[in-house]
């Protein structure tokens, strides 16, 4: 079982490590490039774990980060989960499906009624993922056409 670690912006150092992992891993996956982001300062990285309202996860296996995910206010009682990666390591043991349920249920606590995500629909690892998670397919991602859009509702929304 995975534990779950939430972040601040102190903790740059370890989000830039696993970011820039997965960036590297899995440049398919992202909207980000690793070119984007190595050369990226202190000020950025805590400038990302900064974003107002939002719940930042690593998950550990044996005190080992494998894994992070994001919450962002996303409006209208919606949060999106954005920078969702497992490394290799942390693949197969629950860790993506805990980050997300923890994100929910943050989610949820939070008076949010709508999770909602973007994903490249070449990542299928990811698509069933959040499929199992109990995400929807609701279309094309309007802000960019490389991505589909997944919803799921929440506890108590209306």
């Amino acid at each position: 079982m995975a534990d779950l670690r939430v972040l601040s912006d102190d903790d740059w150092k370890l989000w830039r490590e696993l970011r820039l992992a997965a960036l590297a891993e899995a440049p398919y996956a992202f909207g980000s490039t690793l070119a984007g982001w190595q050369d990226a300062g202190e000020e950025q990285w805590r400038d990302r774990l900064r974003i107002p309202g939002a719940r930042d996860l690593v998950a550990c296996l044996d005190g080992d980060p494998v894994g992070m995910a994001s919450g962002v206010p996303a409006g209208d009682d919606a949060i999106e989960i954005i920078s969702v990666w497992v490394s290799p390591a942390g693949r197969g043991h629950g860790v993506g499906d805990a980050l997300i349920d923890a994100i929910a249920g943050w989610a949820a606590e939070s008076g949010a009624t709508t999770l909602r995500l973007s994903v490249r629909p070449a990542n299928a690892a990811a698509i069933r993922l959040y499929e199992r998670a109990g995400f929807l397919h609701v279309g094309p991602n309007s802000e960019d056409p490389n991505e589909i859009l997944m919803e799921r509702s929440l506890p108590g929304a209306r």
